[in-house]
């Protein structure tokens, strides 16, 4: 306000950048967990997916599937992870990474 702008160019250029910080952390952690968590989804409602395939293949033992999702699935984590940084990058110019 200083400089003579108004409440919304103040909240929209400063403040709206620093508070989505905390935000996009949460949504970068949480949506490989959300991906994941459709295995409820898919075994309630009986639909064909990664999930009921895991579950299906985790009951017969059969490792090789099994460990093909969890790859498949750490690989989701870390992929999040990374455009979370790229996001932290983007809205912050503060945090660089050399």
């Amino acid at each position: 306000r200083a400089k003579g702008l108004d409440n919304n160019t103040v909240i929209f250029t400063h403040a709206l950048k620093n508070a989505s910080l905390p935000i996009v952390t949460i949504i970068g952690l949480d949506l490989p967990f959300l991906l994941a968590g459709a295995v409820v989804t898919e075994r309630i409602f009986a639909w064909p997916g990664m999930g009921r395939l895991f579950l299906d293949h985790l009951s017969r033992s059969d490792s090789p599937v099994v460990m093909g999702i969890l790859v498949l699935l750490a690989i989701a984590v870390i992929f999040f992870q990374i455009l979370t940084d790229i996001a932290y990058a983007l809205l912050d110019p503060r945090i660089r990474y050399d």
